[in-house]
């Protein structure tokens, strides 16, 4: 039997790990969407983890304030880990081809093209249009891309999963 410090273990983590990622996901979608930074290949891959994560993480806080078994909580506190674990992986992956340590795939090396509102049918640009290179970062706060910072917010998500996940044995 969980003991109620281990509960609220899992329960602070899910809670907290189902913010962060859902914080992160919305600001990447808002920077897509209302600042008009229109993400490569590589940054639609790094949101996987996260469209994954996220329904997980609700099932985890469900599970938790449900009071379900605590390992079904941990269990899937544990995948969110593994996720996290993963968009780590990919934004170093991308971080390394912005930065020249490695190539990138060659379907990120061609420039972006947009389509052009007012200048003719937008449907049939649709098919012409591919996001920007993965080689150049379009933004960099505090010396870091957005692949930098993902790096970073998918390693603090991953440790406070697994934090949930480990729990307190007492």
């Amino acid at each position: 039997m969980a003991s109620n410090s281990t509960r609220m273990t899992a329960t602070t983590a899910a809670l907290l790990v189902t913010a962060g990622m859902t914080v992160v996901v919305g600001s990447a979608l808002a920077f897509e969407h209302i600042g008009g930074y229109i993400p490569c290949a590589l940054c639609l891959l790094q949101r996987n983890p996260y469209y994954i994560g996220i329904p997980i993480g609700i099932l985890a806080v469900l599970s938790a304030l449900l009071k379900l078994p605590p390992w079904i909580t941990r269990g899937l506190l544990a995948i969110i880990a593994i996720l996290m674990i993963v968009g780590t992986g990919l934004g170093v992956y991308h971080s390394g081809i912005e930065w020249g340590f490695w190539e990138g795939p060659v379907s990120c090396s061609v420039g972006g093209t947009t389509p052009t509102i007012g200048s003719g049918d937008i449907l049939s640009q649709l098919n012409s249009v591919k996001g920007p290179s993965c080689t150049e970062a379009t933004l960099r706060v505090l010396g870091l891309s957005f692949a930098g910072w993902n790096v970073l917010t998918s390693l603090a998500l991953a440790a406070i999963a697994i934090w949930g996940a480990l729990g307190k044995n007492r």
